[in-house]
């Protein structure tokens, strides 16, 4: 038979019983325990009081505190245990999660171990932009975190209090309990946001625990304890079973749990509840309460996992009772021998070193489970915008081209995660009552971009549209903020969201006193509340000032909220995405603004018949080979991408894009005709032989080694409304290609107007070494040159387009004179190389836009709406800008072969160059306006 010591308190260790099954009953859903969570709070106050009573009956029995030994102590009971679970968790995570969850779960394990998970979990759950992950195996390790921390400055607090109040020492510890006790409390009122997870806010419930152990009688009187006892347990019950999801905690409710445990425990164990949680049951239970509490949840999660959805609360409750069985194995062959283990505890430095290897070991796990896990996942680098297969405006497709079989996923799943759209810090946070001034683009006129999350999605479509008119962008977006008035609890704050109708009405203020915008484009997730009526007078409350401005206003239909993590998925299903799909009955909910748009004073943009097309029961993670979302409910960046041409047609049926006649069509060409024929001549013309009539250099003047045909072996339709420019090489090693010049020569930018030049089109598919020596173009002239060579680069050339041996992407603009001068020749004014591994081989939007409305005048380049370079008149010598980008221009698509640029970037024509590569231009036009 043990000895047990005379201060060992057999009702305290029933207590634990009490707590342990509060949170396990919490944890598996049982009717009734909704309030289960209170427990924890009982686990803190037994906790200060146990430990500071330790400290205190050191302190009086050898006049010191042996802080290594204390801490010697608790690392032999609390850490090998903990660190037997966390090395299970690194081993079962690496065997039954996906692999984006994996990488996740392994930094959890390398918090848990260091005793910082609280602090990992806190930045999570206060992130709104993290919100929709599964929860972590291993989140009920905030527990131990905070108790470790508190204990970190706790016990050398004591220690200074027992130096320097010898005699006084109980008045010492209880006075620096309230102390801190009070001031944590305050805090757990204010800083609510984290006052569940964080140790400041948690604190003054060890305090209340050690306020009790420095009280100084045992426990009250009989005639005192016995009603004390009862208050305490019966308000320990009523938050059990009256608490839910929905109390404000901690907080004041937290009052009721902690108070009542103290109450408890300074009733003392000859009161009634006392002898009831003495009885052999309760402590058997409080001895196995910590390796439970250790081993439930990732039971539960793991087995969750297994099951690929939510079980019910009896198979949960069944779970649980489980894992009683690794926790009593855990109790007697690990805690318990460890514990009483003479070798172990002779020495303070033994039972660190124990408390160590429990933490290098999972450390080491971890580190090695998730290093293979992210070389697995693929490269986390941003996904570039410009790479991005071109989107379809119309049809039931997501792409307008064919995707290869064996295409990877894009974004990859790591890519996804991080997928934000590009507004900076423009989506404001919860904490925030006002938007920045977020404004992009220079236009006079401006689209606004309003809503919560859900309309902060669609920026870099919103933004391409508009930079497409040279229009400015305004973003008022708010994470989490209903833009219907609505009042909300805000989970990251943890209270009613005051902050929200703060912003709201902040900003539509500032639309009401600023210039009237063009459009303004609102958005916002559907589902703060199923109330219709309730709903729709709250959008009542925010459209009638909107409407007030004047400008059209445009509803963007909210979007298939998945409910799960995407990216996650995928991560484990790379090879079949379809096991991703979510129903679409639980994705789709009623929009009742939707349906009343007309009336409502809006006009409404649908894109979810391509998001979750056709009528079955579920809807695609990834469609065409993108990822679609970045988590549960928004949309990866490069799927807003894809979609943008699609949101511009819809919009521009709404009627919200102004008249057709602010942009005229002066030129344009779909290469329809039958395949193998040649491109329209009265459209198009050759440009022949090895340079113009006239030229002073052969080769073009850049050192090409093509000689250009009209052959339609180099030039021809293929049938499918595309021309193909295709590079050839004879059996002599003769390279061939070809030139097509436009027969207008006068396309120009009208006097206080704008032209816009575009082509999609499909660079060359050729990689490495077998693109060496390619250098396909689109790009215009001045007109003069069809007179002969003479004046280049005085009469301008604009590149909307170049790029060399399967690289990225240039835009350049020449003016003046050959060498130096104004626009720094042979050089030009160039954009630089812009990364776009996409662009050899798949469909994408090159523009160039001469725009002479504004002061100074400007020429822009962009790629699928994304202007990525822009040269202003004011960088130009007057009279150089004036005869460069006033006069009339011709077009020209060429794939030449060799030459300067190429060598210039390492990508010469060698014997390793496959020719039969053509560049392929679904459709060039020029539009002006003005």
């Amino acid at each position: 038979m043990r000895n047990t010591p005379a201060h060992f308190r057999p009702d305290v260790e029933g207590l634990r019983a009490v707590a342990v099954l509060a949170v396990l009953g919490f944890h598996a859903a049982v009717p009734g325990l909704a309030g289960g969570f209170v427990g924890v709070d009982v686990f803190f106050v037994i906790s200060g009081y146990l430990i500071t009573g330790l400290l205190l009956r050191e302190a009086r029995a050898t006049g010191r505190i042996r802080l290594t030994e204390f801490f010697a102590r608790r690392a032999r009971r609390l850490l090998p245990s903990a660190g037997l679970v966390l090395a299970a968790v690194a081993v079962a995570g690496a065997v039954l999660t996906v692999p984006l969850r994996r990488a996740d779960l392994e930094r959890d394990v390398l918090a848990a171990a260091l005793s910082a998970a609280n602090w990992r979990f806190v930045a999570q759950q206060t992130d709104y932009l993290a919100a929709g992950r599964e929860q972590s195996p291993l989140l009920h390790f905030w527990s131990l975190a905070v108790e470790e921390q508190f204990y970190l400055l706790w016990a050398p607090l004591v220690l200074l209090a027992a130096w320097l109040l010898r005699r006084r020492l109980r008045a010492g510890v209880a006075a620096l309990a309230l102390a801190v006790g009070l001031g944590s409390f305050a805090l757990s009122l204010q800083w609510t946001s984290a006052a569940y997870l964080a140790t400041p806010t948690r604190a003054w419930q060890f305090a209340v625990g050690a306020l009790v152990a420095a009280v100084p009688w045992r426990e009250l009187p009989r005639l005192l304890g016995e009603p004390v006892a009862w208050l305490g347990a019966t308000a320990l019950g009523w938050a059990v079973l009256r608490y839910d999801s929905g109390t404000p905690y901690p907080g004041w409710a937290a009052l009721l749990p902690t108070l009542g445990t103290a109450a408890v425990i300074l009733a003392g164990p000859r009161a009634s509840v006392g002898r009831l949680l003495a009885l052999r049951a309760p402590r058997a239970l409080g001895r196995l309460s910590y390796q439970l509490y250790l081993w439930h949840w990732p039971v539960l999660v793991f087995a969750e996992a297994w099951y690929g959805g939510t079980p019910g609360w009896p198979v949960k409750a069944a779970l649980t009772a489980a894992a009683a069985l690794p926790a009593a194995a855990a109790l007697h062959w690990v805690e318990q021998p460890l514990r009483r283990n003479a070798v172990v505890a002779e020495l303070p430095r033994r039972g660190l070193s124990l408390g160590v290897t429990a933490v290098v070991v999972p450390v080491l796990l971890a580190l090695l489970v998730g290093s293979g896990t992210l070389r697995l996942l693929g490269p986390a680098t941003p996904v570039d915008p410009a790479g991005l297969p071109a989107g379809a405006a119309s049809g039931p497709s997501l792409l307008a081209g064919p995707v290869p079989d064996r295409a990877p996923i894009v974004p990859n799943p790591v890519q996804a995660r991080q997928d934000f759209p590009p507004d900076g810090a423009c989506e404001v946070p919860p904490e925030a009552g006002t938007s920045p001034p977020c404004l992009f683009g220079s236009g006079t006129d401006r689209v606004v971009l309003l809503g919560d999350s859900h309309a902060g999605q669609w920026f870099s479509a919103v933004l391409g549209i508009a930079a497409g008119r040279h229009w400015a962008v305004e973003e008022l977006v708010k994470q989490g903020c209903p833009l219907p008035k609505l009042t909300v609890t805000n989970p990251q704050l943890g209270r009613e969201y005051r902050e929200c109708d703060t912003w709201r009405a902040n900003a539509l203020e500032r639309l009401k006193k600023g210039p009237r915008p063009k459009l303004i484009v609102v958005a916002a997730l559907n589902r703060y509340t199923a109330d219709r009526e309730q709903l729709m007078r709250g959008w009542e409350e925010t459209l009638a000032p909107l409407r007030g401005i004047g400008a059209p206003i445009v509803y963007l239909r909210d979007t298939p909220v998945p409910g799960r993590d995407v990216p996650a998925c995928v991560s484990g299903h790379q090879e079949e995405p379809a096991a991703c799909e979510f129903p679409r009955a639980e994705a789709l909910w009623p929009d009742p603004l939707a349906d009343a748009a007309a009336a409502a004073g809006v006009r409404t943009v649908d894109l979810t018949p391509v998001l979750c097309p056709g009528n079955g029961r579920s809807c695609p993670a990834v469609r065409e080979k993108v990822l679609l979302y970045r988590d549960d409910a928004h949309l990866t960046n490069a799927a807003v991408v894809v979609l943008a041409p699609r949101l511009e047609r819809l919009l521009a049926e709404a009627g919200v894009l102004g008249s057709a006649t602010e942009w005229t069509t002066a030129f344009r060409d779909d290469f329809d005709g039958a395949a193998g024929s040649r491109p329209s001549a009265d459209r198009w013309q050759y440009a022949l032989g090895t340079c113009y009539p006239g030229c002073p250099a052969a080769r073009w003047g850049t050192g090409e080694v093509e000689t250009m045909t009209d052959s339609t072996a180099n030039v021809r339709l293929d049938g499918r409304g595309a021309l193909e420019i295709v590079p050839t090489r004879d059996a002599a090693g003769t390279w061939s290609s070809g030139r097509l010049e436009s027969r207008r020569t006068d396309l120009a930018a009208p006097a206080g107007g704008a032209m816009r030049i575009e082509a999609t089109l499909a660079l060359p598919e050729v990689k490495g070494a077998a693109a060496g020596g390619y250098w396909p173009a689109f790009w215009t002239l001045g007109g003069a040159l069809r007179d002969g060579w003479t004046g280049w680069p005085g009469v301008g050339e604009l590149d909307v387009l170049e790029s060399v041996g399967g690289r990225g992407v240039f835009g350049t603009a020449h003016c003046g004179t050959a060498v130096g001068g104004p626009c720094r020749e042979p050089a030009g004014l160039g954009s630089g190389e812009q990364a776009c591994d996409g662009c050899w081989g798949a469909f994408h939007t090159y523009a160039v836009e001469v725009d002479r409305s504004t002061a100074p005048e400007q020429v822009r380049w962009y790629v699928d709406g994304r202007e990525y370079h822009r040269v202003t008149a004011d960088r130009v010598d007057p009279a150089a800008w004036d005869k460069a980008v006033h006069g009339g221009m011709f077009l020209i698509l060429d794939v030449a072969v060799g030459g300067a640029l190429p060598d210039a970037y390492g990508t010469p024509v060698t014997a390793a160059t496959v020719p039969g590569h053509p560049m392929r231009v679904d459709s060039v036009e020029v539009r002006t306006r003005g």
